[in-house]
């Protein structure tokens, strides 16, 4: 085949459509750091990190990126390189630190502050407003996500950023990969790696519950 040949019209008018964003995209726990900073209530990754044996070499995201006080070098940097959108999560626990009630205004006015940068440097939000750190008052009351009452509180929570957040914030994402954190998180996971090993994946709240029978 020619050079001419293999230029179809096809492959020559091939684009992303428009107001098609390229971004990036992060979680709350991986890189916010200020694990108990400002009102902020325990999460069920903080709890699953701090225990002991959990976590190769102990380690946990109590500082991580330190984004949560270096929000604003994030962000240029992020502007540096054209990005033009960027999906971040929500810490729960943040915003209500009990999973629900009394809200916690510093939690809420961080992601203010974050989506005000953003937007002033040009890059459009998205929020997911849960990646896995569920306050761990609501594991211990309700069993987690076992129960209805979480996802009833859970919309109540949604409810309350979208008001506080939405005349900034036009995109939302609810749940990231619920599958991952159930299956991970309430059974485990064993994955085959070849060679005929299995590695066991878990993550937060680490529970091994049986099968639900058929």
């Amino acid at each position: 085949m020619n050079a001419i040949a293999a230029k179809s019209p096809a492959s020559i008018g091939r684009r992303f459509p428009d107001g098609f964003y390229w971004g990036v995209a992060t979680s709350s726990y991986q890189i916010e750091g200020a694990w108990n900073d400002d009102g902020k209530g325990m999460s069920i990754w903080d709890t699953f990190a701090h225990t002991p044996g959990n976590i190769k070499n102990d380690d946990n995201g109590d500082v991580a990126n330190d984004h949560y006080h270096r929000y604003k070098e994030d962000v240029a940097l992020m502007k540096s390189i054209g990005v033009k959108a960027y999906r971040f999560s929500i810490a729960w626990p943040r915003i209500f630190p009990e999973g629900t009630g009394q809200h916690n205004q510093k939690g809420l006015d961080f992601y203010k502050r974050l989506v005000d940068e953003l937007l002033g440097a040009g890059i459009e939000p998205f929020a997911t407003l849960y990646h896995w750190d569920l306050p761990q008052t609501l594991q211990d009351k309700y069993g987690g996500w076992r129960s209805k009452q979480t996802a009833k509180v859970f919309a109540d929570y949604a409810g309350y950023v979208a008001e506080q957040l939405g005349d900034r914030v036009k995109h939302y994402f609810t749940i990231n990969e619920f599958r991952s954190f159930v299956e991970g998180g309430y059974q485990v996971i064993d994955v085959d790696v070849g060679g005929g090993k299995k590695v066991r994946l878990g993550g937060a709240p680490g529970l091994s519950l049986s099968p639900i029978p058929n």
